[in-house]
């Protein structure tokens, strides 16, 4: 009774699977989006659809497995240990990748309220010293990051709420209209190529799946809790974006590195900007902090099953992961360094292409495990058609992607598998 008690009901879960989504492409996305202009409201509307998909088939794992903890405990029943540890590394490396681009987005906002100039270096250095004080924050342990991000989310949120809400007064029809498609290209054409840096604002769908093991009734309520907090994502991702493309021109916003703040200023006046940028800053912040932890804690488990070195399995008393984020916090830095761009918005989509190639490569892992089940469990005919809508949707997310970085992430995954495949030989000669 008490067990259950302290476990967490469908609500809670749903809105728990919602705040990992809602992040730094909420806050960031509208900027590089605004590049191509508001027909991307479809592709919301089909990146929405395509995580369902996906949701789907990470629900129905975590009925199957509901003690997992890594895509290995899926993967590897299903597929073997060589793609437990593609899966689970490809996870790893997109969740450490990906918090650049959290912390382009909240240095975005940050850089409002600093006596500093928008350089391309003053941008350089907030990122980096933003990641070394979220790893610094983490060494404290992970009670210390969870007060942290529940703060950052009650304060973060709501300013922004109050934009999404009175801000339908200051939409110009006609100024959304201009902005439809700022493009040479085609509205399909646009929407197909958007998919992928859509989808970086879905990465977080799995929690649901992760958590089912402090989720009172698994087997109904992570379904539910997995599903509602991507349409709940989904349903605030397509107002934001159409809100804010009906208030200021796709130009001004593509060139921003704070757009919704620029829209507050457009809707209030001058003293809204610095107030919704704070907000901002404060729960991209917590979401960086938040992801970092996710980092150190799916490095350690894979050090545990032999994927990673051991040094990324060392934990600390408070159980942080010390010595395995320092190592992922320097690559961090080297990424941060070779990813600068001219803009806020070019940068933050350069890293969340990579990120979300990488993170799709273990959703199509999770789909074909579905496909095909294990000795042991025959896949049946709902398994089976969770699994092709995984793998479908990955292919679309696939074929949306820049053609260098897919090539890239494919290069990346095969030398990691090269070397994993050689140590484990040493491992067993020695």
């Amino acid at each position: 009774m008490t067990a259950t008690a302290k476990k967490i009901g469908p609500v809670l879960a749903t809105f728990v699977v919602a705040n990992n989504m809602i992040g730094s492409g909420f806050f960031l996305l509208p900027a590089s989006l605004a590049k191509v202009g508001g027909v991307t409201a479809f592709a919301w509307l089909l990146g929405t659809i395509l995580a369902v998909a996906l949701g789907g088939a990470f629900a129905r794992l975590a009925r199957q497995y509901p003690d997992l903890t890594s895509p290995d405990d899926y993967i590897r029943p299903a597929l073997g240990r060589d793609m437990g540890f593609l899966a689970t590394t490809m996870y790893w490396l997109s969740s450490w990748i990906g918090n650049n681009a959290i912390a382009v987005a909240a240095f975005g906002y940050l850089v409002i309220l600093l006596p500093v100039d928008d350089s391309g270096g003053v941008r350089l250095a907030g990122q980096i010293v933003l990641l070394w004080l979220m790893f610094a924050l983490n060494l404290l342990g992970p009670r210390s990051i969870a007060r942290f991000q529940s703060m950052c989310v009650v304060f973060g949120l709501m300013p922004v709420a109050a934009v999404l809400i009175a801000g339908w007064g200051s939409f110009d029809p006609d100024v959304y209209r201009a902005s439809w498609n700022v493009t040479d290209r085609s509205d399909v054409a646009v929407v197909f190529t958007s998919l992928a840096p859509v989808f970086w604002a879905f990465v977080g769908l799995e929690t649901g799946a992760m958590v089912a093991g402090v989720v009172r009734n698994p087997d109904r309520n992570v379904p539910i809790a997995t599903l509602g907090g991507i349409l709940i994502a989904g349903i605030i991702y397509l107002v934001s974006s159409v809100l804010m493309m009906g208030i200021v021109p796709a130009a001004q916003m593509a060139a921003s590195s704070a757009p919704f703040a620029l829209v507050a200023g457009q809707m209030f006046g001058a003293w809204a900007i610095p107030a919704i940028a704070a907000a901002a800053a404060l729960k991209a912040t917590g979401t960086l902090g938040g992801w970092m932890l996710v980092t150190g804690e799916s490095g350690a488990r894979a050090a545990q099953r032999g994927f990673l070195p051991p040094i990324f399995g060392r934990l600390r008393a408070n159980g942080s992961a010390g010595w395995g984020l320092f190592i992922v916090v320097l690559s961090m830095t080297a990424i941060a360094v070779l990813t600068q761009a001219p803009t806020v918005g070019e940068q933050f989509g350069t890293i969340i292409e990579m990120a979300v190639t990488l993170v799709v490569m273990a959703y199509a892992a999770a789909g074909l495990s579905l496909l095909l089940g294990t000795a042991t469990r025959r896949p049946t005919g709902s398994d089976r058609a969770l699994g092709m809508g995984a793998l479908v949707a990955c292919g679309l997310l696939a074929w949306s992607t820049d053609s260098d970085i897919l090539i890239g992430a494919i290069i990346v995954a095969l030398l990691a598998w090269a070397a994993y495949r050689g140590f484990s030989r040493r491992g067993k000669a020695a």
